[in-house]
């Protein structure tokens, strides 16, 4: 501004030609000439640098699209969904066919208010993802805790597919058991078929490996040629994807009503009903507990027995 005002008062109070002031400072006439007429009709504050934001932009969202993808994060946040950028856009998809891109999604939800700042937090991009190429090629399994109404904690165990995202299983147990684990697998596997290979935590009902011996859930999906592979301890990223399906579980149900049994929780939350087991899995893993391959503890944790 201190420039512009002295250029102005150059050809102003010492009345200098505009060609003259231009020539000397290296500036564009049009630009003088600019000057001085705001100058002469708003005074000094009307030669503050003025934005050079474009009038209209043709790619910008509506106002009613805004509007839409506003109501649709409000809708979903209080029904309990994911609400995020990627969500709408699929909710948008469905309704129109078309929709905005997730970076423009997210910086309507920005400018509304709806996003808040978090720079702290380690960036998207210093992650490693990996996604397995095709459905039922990678199953992630894991098992969380949940609330009943009354303080009684039960435990859910639950299954995605690790391409599509796509929950396979979500039954929820007093407590999960390694055969507990195998009937959940095999009713997922009756309706989706088999994958080629499972990643899992190391806990005792997927692993026995601490123990030096095997557990029922790695001697069934052993027997059926199926690869079981394991995180590293402490290291919950390698399932990042069942352990933020948790998260997305859990503020789906922390927004209604605590079921009040066990059987309410499966049937009105979960929405996943047992289905008849693919006999194969469970015959296997009869065959192998009844000649004595592997024995039951009191945790119905099972390990190698001596075999007949």
């Amino acid at each position: 501004m201190q420039s512009a005002r002295y250029l102005v008062q150059s050809i102003v109070v010492e009345h200098r030609s505009v060609r003259e002031v231009a020539r000397q400072h290296g500036v564009s006439k049009t630009w003088l000439y600019e000057l001085v007429a705001r100058f002469r009709e708003g005074g000094d504050g009307a030669l503050e640098p003025r934005s050079r934001r474009p009038l209209s932009s043709p790619t910008r969202i509506s106002a009613p699209a805004e509007d839409e993808i506003v109501e649709l994060r409000k809708f979903l946040s209080e029904e309990g969904f994911d609400a995020g950028a990627q969500t709408i856009q699929e909710h948008l998809l469905r309704r129109h066919e078309t929709a905005p891109a997730v970076s423009s999604i997210w910086r309507v939800l920005s400018r509304r208010g709806f996003v808040t700042p978090q720079p702290q937090k380690r960036p998207k991009s210093s992650y490693v993802r990996f996604e397995a190429a095709l459905p039922n090629e990678r199953w992630q399994m894991d098992m969380t805790h949940v609330e009943l109404s009354g303080g009684r904690v039960v435990e859910v165990l639950n299954i995605i597919d690790d391409h599509s995202l796509l929950c396979v299983a979500s039954e929820a147990c007093t407590v999960v058991s390694a055969p507990d684990v195998v009937r959940i697998f095999a009713n997922a596997a009756n309706r989706y078929g088999l994958p080629a290979t499972v990643l899992s935590d190391n806990g005792a009902i997927f692993t026995a490996a601490f123990r030096k011996g095997h557990c029922l859930t790695e001697i069934v999906l052993e027997a059926h040629g199926i690869e079981f592979r394991h995180s590293r301890p402490y290291h919950p990223q390698t399932c990042g994807k069942v352990e933020r399906f948790h998260q997305t579980e859990k503020k789906y149900l922390n927004k209604r009503r605590p079921a009040r049994s066990l059987s309410e929780l499966q049937a009105r939350e979960l929405g996943y009903s047992p289905r008849p087991a693919a006999q194969a899995v469970l015959d296997s893993a009869r065959w192998f507990v009844e000649n004595g391959y592997v024995k039951a503890g009191r945790s119905s944790r099972v390990t190698w027995g001596a075999g007949r």
